[in-house]
């Protein structure tokens, strides 16, 4: 088999152009990561909730990239931020919000996460909302165990008595 001369130069220049385009990073397609999950945790023993986001990976991406993720404040103010490492041998990413007060029941609380490439490019954009089937007056005012052996708290538990009725939480707003 032989190719004719004319030929040559546009198979040549069609290899080089997909070989290019290959090359390319992902501008768009298929999103790399799918929302699996989302709830609020209230820590009994501890006191304190905590928004709690699971995601699955559905496609590779750069080493290096990131995931950022705003949670409305229940109590108000300014939202609280998260700034993860993507690991790209991970499979899932867990979020967790730092510790918030005033979560109502039935209330949806907003939710962003980006995910960055390693220049900053935001690659996907999810939002959602958690709704909690409590309300954080549920919650004791204070931790009812501290210390690394989960000693019972001397603030809670006056002369290692348990007392008669627990304080619960109170949103301040």
């Amino acid at each position: 088999m032989t190719i004719q001369p004319k030929r040559f130069p546009i198979a040549a220049g069609l290899f080089f152009a997909v070989t290019a385009l290959s090359a390319c990073q992902r501008e768009t397609g298929p999103d790399p990561l799918e929302l699996t999950g989302k709830m609020f945790i209230f820590n009994y023993r501890l006191a304190y909730a905590t928004y709690m986001i699971t995601l699955t990976k559905t496609e590779p991406v750069p080493d290096g990239s990131t995931v950022v993720a705003t949670f409305e404040n229940p109590s108000g103010g300014a939202p609280l931020t998260l700034d993860r490492k993507l690991f790209p041998k991970l499979d899932k990413v867990v979020l967790e919000s730092p510790d918030v007060t005033c979560v109502k029941k039935q209330k949806p609380y907003a939710v962003t996460i980006e995910v960055k490439g390693p220049d900053g490019a935001i690659l996907q954009t999810l939002k959602t909302s958690v709704i909690s089937n409590l309300d954080q007056d549920i919650m004791p005012a204070e931790a009812l165990v501290v210390g690394p052996a989960y000693d019972k708290n001397p603030d809670v538990f006056k002369d290692g008595k348990t007392p008669e009725h627990f304080e619960t939480a109170k949103c301040p707003v």
